[in-house]
C-alpha cells in the first residue's frame, strides 16, 4: 500500500501543479484509486470525483457508455476503458480522467479474457490513451496491482500530453 500511495501523491503533485482536475472512473477496482487519492491530504484541489460502474448499466446510465459499444467490446475492453474516460470528463468538472475495467477474478474469466486482465483509459480533452494488463495472484494482489497502474499510468501520460 506504501508504493500507491507514494503515487497518489506524486500523482497530486503533478495535477496541482498543472492546474488539473481528476475524475476517476473504476470498475474492478471497485473504488480503489479514489480511496489511495483521498488518503492524501488537500487532493480536494485536485480531484473532482470517483465514479464507480461495476455494472454494464451504471456505465451505461453514469458514463454514457454507449450499448452498442458493450454489445460489441464488452466490460472489460479497451473501447470500454476509453469511452468511461470520455464519460467521466462528460459528466464531472474534471479535465482529467483515469478508467479500470478488468476481471479480478476468482472467477468470471474465459480464455479470451483471463481472471487478471485489467483494461485502463486516461484522458485529457480529445487525447485518450489505453492500455492493458494481465496481473497475477488473488482477487486483492489484482486490484492493488491495479490501482497502482493506474496511477503510474496517469503519471506518464500526463508525462507525455504536456
Amino acid at each position: 500500500m506504501q508504493n500507491i500511495l507514494e503515487l497518489a501523491e506524486r500523482t497530486g503533485r503533478c495535477l496541482q501543479e498543472r492546474g488539473l482536475l481528476l475524475a476517476t472512473t473504476e470498475s474492478c477496482t471497485g473504488g480503489g484509486v479514489a480511496q489511495a487519492i483521498t488518503e492524501i491530504a488537500g487532493s480536494s484541489a485536485w480531484f473532482e470525483c470517483g465514479f464507480v460502474t461495476y455494472s454494464n448499466e451504471s456505465k451505461m446510465n453514469l458514463l454514457k457508455v454507449p450499448e452498442t459499444l458493450l454489445a460489441r467490446h464488452g466490460a472489460v475492453s479497451k473501447e470500454t476503458a476509453a469511452a468511461m474516460c470520455q464519460g467521466a470528463l462528460a459528466n464531472s468538472k474534471a479535465t482529467v480522467a483515469l478508467s479500470t475495467t478488468g476481471i479480478a477474478g476468482p472467477d468470471g474469466g474465459t480464455q479470451d479474457k483471463p481472471v487478471g486482465l485489467v483494461c485502463f483509459g486516461w484522458a485529457q480533452g480529445e487525447q485518450v490513451h489505453v492500455d492493458q494488463m494481465i496481473f497475477s495472484g488473488d482477487r486483492h494482489a489484482v486490484r492493488e496491482q491495479s490501482v497502482a497502474h493506474a496511477l503510474q499510468g496517469l503519471l506518464d501520460f500526463l508525462n507525455t500530453t504536456q
